[in-house]
């Protein structure tokens, strides 16, 4: 009798989960099962060919897996074991196997040589069809139901399949958490992880484009340090992307709606008595011209002068005991409204999900329903920008296509 195993989803988690069950499938001498995976949409892997401003950001050369789940706002525990048995140097290496070199930026970022995502693409889709996994796309599910064999998958287009064990790895679908709630689960309400905020300051605005290297933002109980961009609508950049992922839910529950903190030196100690130094050793230089901290962009030195309520034109002399007052205040701990938010580039990211003290991390099965896996951004796990969320997806993935093989 054949049996069956089918993945919903045809993102990244999906097709790694669907290769590395049928590749352990044959290598266990299991013959009569087969791998069928199921994508809604007319083309699988959206979010991996957008990745990375379309060359596809792999992983992140973070290799302790103990460092690695800080890197995880949500699901950083339960990875610390997954990551041990699948971590990003598993991943370097799977890819390498089949071809494919990847490369190290100089922030930890990891891309195909080629910079191109769809040798990532071209690699998961030829490694699926060697495995003899059967790639179904246009074929949106409808509706799940478990039985006493396994599943029955009742497809839009009025087909239906039995399958005895079921990956379901469909991102932050909304299809995806209907199913896991229809088979028992626990869905934590998903909200948007890794944006931008809105800055409604046109003066800023007008500095879109420029950027510091070290910033400090701060949001309630949350901060995050990092590169700053200044962008036409507000705050982009690594520093902003990290506070929106640790702070997704407080951020969601304010209607996206208050105040960030801004401290554009964050390795400086003692900014007054720098300033107080500097108005005594430069006192006839003007204060638009001469910016003790290089650090600072020339425009934006500018714009923290004006928005501290100084005359740019007096000479560092000049200044009061309050005008440094204020220009200190300006530079560590400016106050800065906002109002909605933007997305990051064209990617994705959500925050919520499956609750994960309903899954084994061992091997990714459902503990509410017997022969249910669930892999990737379907799970309430999510990590920052930086190739950590596709770690995750082939981490969890993995575990799930190797731990479906070894039940049969």
């Amino acid at each position: 009798m054949m049996g069956r195993v089918v993945v919903i989803g045809g993102g990244a988690a999906g097709f790694f989960g669907a290769i590395a069950c049928a590749r352990a499938m044959a290598s266990l001498g299991i013959s009569h099962a087969q791998v069928i995976l199921l994508e809604a949409a007319a083309s699988p892997l959206a979010k991996v060919k957008i990745s990375g401003g379309g060359r596809c950001n792999v992983t992140h050369s973070c290799f302790d897996p103990r460092l690695l789940v800080h890197n995880y706002p949500r699901g950083g525990r339960e990875l610390g074991g997954a990551f041990a048995r699948f971590q990003p140097q598993d991943t370097i290496a799977w890819f390498a196997q089949e071809g494919v070199k990847l490369k190290t930026e100089a922030d930890g970022r990891i891309f195909p040589v080629s910079d191109r995502s769809e040798t990532i693409m071209d690699c998961l889709g030829q490694a699926a069809s060697q495995a003899g996994v059967q790639l179904r796309c246009s074929s949106p599910v409808k509706q799940v139901v478990k039985t006493s064999q396994g599943f029955t998958i009742a497809l839009a287009n009025g087909q239906t399949l039995a399958s005895d064990r079921l990956l379901l790895a469909t991102g932050s679908s909304r299809d995806g958490y209907r199913i896991a709630e229809e088979l028992g689960h626990q869905v934590i309400t998903p909200v948007p992880s890794l944006f931008t905020l809105k800055l409604p300051e046109p003066k800023l605005h007008q500095l879109a484009g420029v950027s510091v290297a070290i910033a400090r933002l701060k949001y309630g109980d949350h901060q995050q340090t990092g590169a700053l961009l200044i962008t036409h609508w507000g705050m982009s950049g690594p520093a902003m992307l990290k506070l929106s992922a640790w702070a997704a839910r407080n951020l969601a529950e304010a209607g996206y709606r208050g105040e960030i903190q801004i401290n554009w030196l964050p390795e400086y100690a003692q900014i007054s008595d720098h300033l107080a130094t500097t108005k005594t050793d430069h006192g006839k230089r003007n204060l638009a011209n001469y910016r003790p901290f290089s650090q600072i962009p020339q425009r934006l030195w500018q714009f923290l002068i004006e928005r501290s309520g100084i005359n740019p034109q007096l000479n560092w002399a000049d200044l009061s005991q309050k005008h440094l007052h204020t220009l200190t205040e300006q530079l560590t701990r400016g106050i800065y409204p906002f109002a909605g938010r933007g997305i990051y580039k064209d990617e994705f990211v959500t925050c919520g999900g499956v609750h994960l003290k309903e899954v084994d991390f061992k091997t990714m099965a459902s503990r509410v329903c017997p022969g249910l896996y669930l892999a990737g951004e379907v799970l309430d796990l999510d990590g920052v920008t930086g190739g950590f969320n596709f770690q995750s997806a082939w981490t969890t993935g993995y575990l799930a296509g190797e731990a479906i093989a070894r039940s049969w």
